[in-house]
């Protein structure tokens, strides 16, 4: 490669500048969540995780969370439980936060979506903090209630 050449290629780790909003996450990463807030502070109640997985940026203080957390709503009655997958992004001040929720004991196919949808958006705001996310085997030991009856046709 020529002088030339080399002089006209950044480096791969030269800083970048580029101005993203918080609008512009929740609208293209974030845009299918149940719920979607920012603010200046995490909304995660340490005693509600279930689960929960960080990509930190190298030598800084933003990250991408992903967390699972359970809960009952105060006005709801006691039995009603909810599943919340919660993908909250750290970006300077900034926090911006959506949430994917299901009833515990509800529909397997609303776990699925809200799980696989909240999956994705983790892995694509992983990229704001320079990390890449990739999907493991994991083996779900918990029940989602009675199964239905099985019938012959």
């Amino acid at each position: 490669m020529s002088d030339y050449e080399t002089a006209m290629e950044p480096e791969w780790d030269a800083p970048i500048g580029l101005q993203v909003t918080p609008r512009a996450i929740i609208e293209c990463v974030f845009w299918n969540a149940d719920a979607v807030h920012t603010g200046y502070e995490s909304c995660i109640d340490s005693k509600l995780v279930i689960m929960d997985t960080v990509a930190h940026e190298d030598n800084g203080d933003n990250y991408c969370r992903y967390v699972e957390q359970e809960y009952v709503e105060e006005e709801a009655p006691e039995d009603t439980t909810w599943h919340d997958w919660t993908v909250e992004l750290k970006i300077g001040e900034v926090f911006v936060v959506a949430h994917w929720r299901a009833l515990v004991g509800g529909s397997p196919a609303d776990w699925d979506w809200c799980e696989r949808e909240s999956e994705k958006a983790f892995a694509t705001a992983s990229v704001l903090v320079s990390r890449r996310v990739r999907k493991a085997i994991t083996v779900d030991t918990s029940s989602f209630g009675p199964r239905p009856p099985r019938t012959h046709h």
